[in-house]
């Protein structure tokens, strides 16, 4: 019985680690998403840094962003919609 145990503790483990692992993967993903959008975005809307941003910087930025969120969820929707499809 104590081997049993042992086991079932070992394979809960295993499972709690896998889950903090996806966890941490999913962190890092959108980590680099916030590092791409804002690379993107800045090249596209400052043109020369300053002590503050002006209005139609402000705007660019905040439209950029929003452009590309707006775009990762549309590609993230559709492709879980071909894989719940191609599952069926």
């Amino acid at each position: 019985m104590d081997n049993f145990d042992y086991n079932a503790s070992e394979k809960a483990e295993a499972s709690e680690l896998q889950r903090m692992i996806a966890i941490e993967q999913q962190k890092a993903q959108f980590q680099a998403q916030v590092h791409t959008f804002t690379d993107v975005c800045w090249d596209k809307c400052v043109d020369s840094p300053g002590s503050k941003l002006d209005y139609r910087t402000e705007t660019c930025l905040q439209s950029c962003v929003e452009r590309f969120i707006d775009t990762t969820l549309t590609i993230t929707n559709r492709f879980t919609q071909m894989v719940q499809k191609g599952a069926h």
